[in-house]
């Protein structure tokens, strides 16, 4: 009993276990609302469960599952692309699509099924993409597996090393196919009629190292294939039977070789293949590698001439290693009269001959970018009558230095339109060039150009000058509609009346700051504006006006993303859309205006304030007490030259120079008095006089009156002792009212004055006579005090 009750336990605790693992495997797992999941590169194990039904896409690639179980994918039954590349799977379970109906898309490559069962694919009804690259089977099962994929339209099957045969059966049921891709490397064995049992092949990818079975998988496509892709292939024992060909109408119209190997010999099977193609032919060879010297059978290449097969020729890195041994190409100038487009590039071209130019009379457009051609071997190429009918030349990326040398070159093209000479080294450009009469676009993007002059044909229509470092556009082009000038130097946009029939510009990555609405307004016919990714400043009136332009973005092409704020500072890297700046910021003029208003109201109001108040009485006696800061606080004894300064309205003259003089000055023994009628010393500042007589007099006698209170000099005479003496909390200053006076009278700035006379005692001039003699007897105490 305890043994079965640990078995128990234990079966427990591993299904906990395989829950908790299941959940945390779901939980790795990112899916958003639209049901789309990916789980790549998570490292799981298995399918993860615990995903709802509402999952339509599910991705599990690169990661380590190796086992697919009936009831791993039961619950996806709405799940439309199933992605299982890149994982260890090596088996799945009969039944483990069986619930999902739903599924277009599923990837199966690059795994390590050993096998291929129908039973997996018969419940996929809805699928339409299929891929089942790199696995390690040998064969597509014993049964056909897509007779029941009625909607298939992408299917991919095959390995390099270990799929071998390809058998009757394997594609029964198919009937149409946008693209049938087949890696069979290392095929061994190819039944005829294998492929011709689908009706369509828009587009056949075939991985053959050798071409042993490629006549017989030819034969049976030429009826229903449109477009024949070879790829990894080694043509030099390929043999084409001119009486295996039986169909007169075949679907074929285009051919591509992806790094295949030919020779001269076989290069004429190829021919035969394709003089055997009823229409017009696409032949595009990128990669591959011609081991030959040019020993071609003029009799096959004159059947691809006389039946016009060859229509468009496309070439890029073309290896010739026997190239100096290589024979004249005569033998080919039959079959290129009916070629229309050729593109020949990164093949290392650095002469086109003039008598095949000549011979390439239906030649429209020809592009031999990314090669050697200079200026002195173009000349040659482009001899008398050469390419007659051309109308596109691209001569992008050679060694092309002398511009006024192209266009006199390129005079014999009569036809030519459209030139694409970008990416040579063309600075720096000569004041003036001859070039055809029918030129419409030139393209001299990335050429190191600084400047544009009229050299550039005003015939143009569309100008690229993008990737250059022109500062300026200032060239007159009345009939140009496009002009690409990206990635310059320019700081404006250029002057529209130099453009007059402009429709579309490209004017990114330039150095910009700002543009106005008068200035798009002056190009009267553009259509399209592309000015974004420049320094743009976020001033107040460029953000007024991109912001309140409700249908900026109908000429803005990449409005608003890429107009990003390169300053003010603090809005750097902003969209110029969402920025805003403070009402500071934007009116400046108005700010600075209304300052300047209320600093002068300021001004004038403490004006107003400083005569009503006195306050520049205040200042002027602040300086004078500032004066007297700098002498000694009291003069020593030995400079005491007055018993008294006497301070008095002139008004008051009559009674100080009649009464106190002679009361003071003519008794014994005499008082020596200060008078500023008497005692100044001409020319001397009249403050310093005042503050002299005060610092070498004992005491300071003021005459206080109504005329006192209103003298300009007596104010600085009492304030001195207001500031000096008063401070000094010493008796110096004797005051004398000589009449009454209301406090109100005294100033308010006379704080002092009026708490003296409110706590001290002064003397008052008495109008009785019999009083007067006391009056004299106290003041002169008061003096000698």
């Amino acid at each position: 009993m305890p043994r079965a009750l640990w078995t128990v336990w234990v079966l427990e605790a591993i299904i906990i276990l395989f829950k908790e693992g299941a959940s945390d495997q779901a939980s790795s797992l990112t899916c958003d609302p639209t049901g789309v999941c990916d789980g790549h590169s998570r490292s799981l194990n298995s399918v993860p469960s615990g995903l709802t039904t509402t999952v339509k896409s599910l991705d599990l690639s690169k990661n380590k599952i190796t086992y697919i179980s009936n009831s791993d994918l039961q619950n996806y039954v709405n799940l439309r692309v199933l992605s299982l590349e890149s994982n260890r799977i090596n088996t799945i379970e009969e039944n483990s699509f069986s619930s999902l109906g739903s599924l277009e898309h599923l990837d199966l490559s690059l795994n390590l099924l050993p096998n291929l069962s129908s039973s997996w694919f018969r419940p996929l009804s809805s699928l339409k993409f299929l891929n089942l690259l790199g696995n390690t089977y040998k064969t597509l099962g014993k049964t056909s597996l897509f007779s029941h994929l009625t909607n298939l339209r992408i299917l991919k099957v095959g390995n390099r090393d270990t799929f071998t045969e390809i058998q009757e059966k394997d594609f029964a049921g198919i009937t149409f196919l946008e693209e049938l891709e087949i890696v069979a490397s290392n095929l061994q064995r190819y039944e005829p009629k294998s492929l011709k049992s689908i009706q369509n092949i828009s587009h056949l990818i075939l991985y053959l190292k050798q071409s042993v079975f490629l006549l017989d998988i030819v034969v049976d496509l030429l009826s229903s294939l449109e477009y024949l892709e070879l790829r990894d292939t080694n043509l030099n024992t390929f043999h084409f039977p001119e009486v295996s060909i039986k169909e007169t109408n075949t679907l074929i119209k285009k051919f591509t070789f992806r790094n295949v190997e030919i020779t001269d010999e076989s290069f004429n099977e190829v021919a035969k293949l394709l003089s055997s193609v009823s229409g017009v032919l696409d032949l595009e060879v990128y990669d591959c590698t011609l081991d030959g010297i040019g020993d071609f059978d003029l009799s096959v290449l004159d059947r691809i001439k006389d039946a016009g097969k060859i229509g468009t020729l496309t070439i890029w890195r073309l290896h010739i290693p026997r190239f100096y041994s290589f024979r004249d190409l005569h033998s080919i100038y039959s079959f290129t009269e009916s070629v229309k487009r050729i593109t020949i590039g990164s093949s290392k071209v650095f002469l086109v001959p003039c008598s095949l130019s000549q011979h390439l009379k239906s030649l429209e457009y020809l592009d031999l970018s990314d090669n050697l051609l200079v200026e002195n071997l173009l000349r040659n190429s482009a001899c008398e009558h050469a390419w007659p009918s051309l109308q596109t030349l691209i001569l992008r990326q050679n060694h092309l230095r002398s511009l006024d040398k192209m266009g006199e070159i390129l005079l014999t093209l009569k036809n030519l339109t459209n030139l694409d000479i970008s990416k040579n080294n063309f600075h720096p450009i000569p004041e003036t060039c001859q070039w055809p009469e029918k030129m419409k676009y030139l393209n001299l993007s990335s050429t190191r150009i600084h400047d544009l002059t009229s050299c550039i044909p005003q015939t143009l229509e569309i100008l690229d000058v993008s990737n250059n470092n022109l500062n300026s556009f200032s060239l007159l082009m009345p009939q140009l509609k496009e002009l690409y000038i990206s990635r310059n130097k320019l700081n404006t946009l250029p002057d529209a009346s130099f453009l007059p029939m402009l429709l579309v510009m490209r004017i990114s990555r330039n150095t910009i700051n700002t543009f106005s609405k008068e200035q798009l307004d002056s190009f009267q016919k553009l259509k399209t504006l592309k000015a974004g990714d420049n320094n743009f400043i976020c001033s107040c009136e460029f953000l007024s006006f991109t912001q309140e332009q409700h249908g900026l973005a109908q000429v803005l092409t990449d409005w608003p993303e890429n107009y990003l704020c390169d300053s003010p500072s603090h809005v750097w890297g902003q969209r110029v859309q969402d920025t805003h700046l403070s009402i500071s910021e934007c009116h400046q003029a108005a700010l600075v205006s209304a300052l300047c208003c209320a600093l002068f109201l300021l001004i004038l109001v403490t004006g107003l304030l400083c005569h009503h108040f006195h306050g520049l009485w205040y200042m002027k006696m602040m300086w004078a007490w500032l004066q007297a800061k700098r002498k000694p606080r009291k003069a020593p004894h030995r400079d005491i030259c007055y018993d008294a300064f006497v301070s008095y309205s002139e008004q008051d003259s009559h009674w100080v120079e009649n009464l106190m003089i002679q009361e003071l000055e003519h008794f014994n023994p005499p008082f020596k008095l200060c008078l500023h009628k008497r005692d100044f010393i001409p020319g001397k500042w009249i403050i310093d006089n005042i503050i002299d007589s005060i610092e070498k007099s004992h005491k300071t006698i003021f005459v206080l009156s109504e005329n006192f209170v209103k003298s300009e000099w007596c104010k600085y005479e009492l304030d001195f002792s207001h500031f000096r003496l008063f401070d000094e909390n010493d008796d110096a200053a004797i005051l004398i009212l000589l009449e009454p006076i209301e406090k109100k009278a005294i100033p308010q700035r006379f704080c002092k004055l009026r708490k003296i006379m409110n706590t001290k005692t002064y003397l008052e001039w008495p109008t009785d006579e019999t009083q007067q003699e006391g009056f004299w007897l106290s003041l002169r105490a008061a003096i000698k005090s």
